[in-house]
């Protein structure tokens, strides 16, 4: 298990600074000029190039990326090109808000998968199997964005149950915390739940058609039993797979959410950061996702021994 863990740590390592490098390079070929964004469109050349001089942006791509990547190895993310603010400060700022917003859809997402997936499962060709096979298609195929307008329209200017915009700190108020999430969180909760509702009815099916199942049935066990304890345990491993990259994607993919609820998030730090050519900013804020993206896929391997003790690293 140590060789296995060590292994996988410096494979990460390599994959999180191949990602780095990419979107250090993606991040300069973005059309503009941070230096002209900042002094406006009436500074003259020489301002210009005084600016560039003083933030390093006149150096070669190679050296501002090995200058860059060799203080985030002693964690510093830089500054802000427009602000000045230190890039850790604000992404520990902003960590909080996304990663409450990821857990809250996930936590909705599993409310509605793991039931009505294994509901569709056990009853495929029942009515309401049916209904609920449509139901997460048709959740696939919604945009967050529209679902969550929507939501803004029917439950904050219609009804006015919740609002529909900011976000309150925990320390603040729990109960003021929650109400700003739930709308976002439903927004994406809703699609996620969608997608983990097919897996785990594709999971739970396939387990159905084991022998072990049929054994089980055999010696008279109770339904509930046979599905709770022989079919859902042994369909883990796809439940945690699938739970463990929405996880990650839900990090990852919620920029529009976020800017739709006006929520200061990573999401919302890395779409004002594209639009004002923020490269620090921006980096720092892609390079968190893909380790925290890297970590939850390794704690997620982690957790197969435990599941099926078949597994062996």
């Amino acid at each position: 298990m140590q060789a296995y863990v060590v292994k996988r740590l410096a494979t990460m390592v390599l994959v999180v600074l191949g990602i780095s490098f990419a979107v250090f390079l993606v991040a300069h070929l973005i059309p503009g000029d941070p230096a002209r964004i900042l002094l406006g469109i009436h500074a003259d050349r020489q301002q210009i190039d005084e600016i560039r001089r003083q933030l390093g942006l006149d150096r070669p791509l190679l050296v501002q990326y090995g200058y860059w990547i060799s203080r985030a190895l002693h964690g510093d993310l830089g500054r802000s090109v427009l602000t000045g603010e230190q890039v850790t400060s604000a992404l520990a700022a902003r960590l909080p808000v996304t990663c409450s917003l990821a857990l809250g859809a996930l936590l909705i997402a599993l409310v509605i998968a793991l039931p009505a997936g294994i509901v569709a499962a056990i009853r495929p060709n029942s009515w309401y199997g049916a209904l609920i096979t449509v139901a997460s298609q048709i959740g696939v195929a919604i945009p967050d964005f529209w679902l969550g307008i929507m939501l803004i329209l029917a439950c904050s200017l219609t009804l006015g149950w919740l609002p529909s915009f900011g976000y309150v700190s925990i320390r603040e108020s729990v109960g003021e915390w929650v109400r700003h999430l739930i709308l976002p969180a439903m927004s994406i909760g809703w699609i996620s739940g969608s997608i983990v509702t097919r897996f785990v009815r594709s999971a739970v099916l396939e387990v159905l058609g084991e022998d072990y199942v049929c054994v089980a049935r055999a010696k008279g066990l109770r339904e509930r039993v046979v599905i709770l304890r022989h079919t859902v345990r042994n369909a883990l491993i796809t439940i945690v797979t699938v739970v463990g990259l929405q996880l990650a994607s839900l990090l990852s993919g919620v920029v529009v959410i976020e800017v739709v609820f006006a929520l200061p998030g990573l999401g919302r730090l890395a779409y004002d950061a594209v639009t004002r050519r923020d490269y620090p900013m921006l980096q720092g804020a892609v390079l968190t996702v893909a380790l925290a993206f890297a970590v939850i896929n390794l704690l997620v391997d982690l957790l197969y021994v435990y599941i099926d003790p078949r597994v062996k690293y």
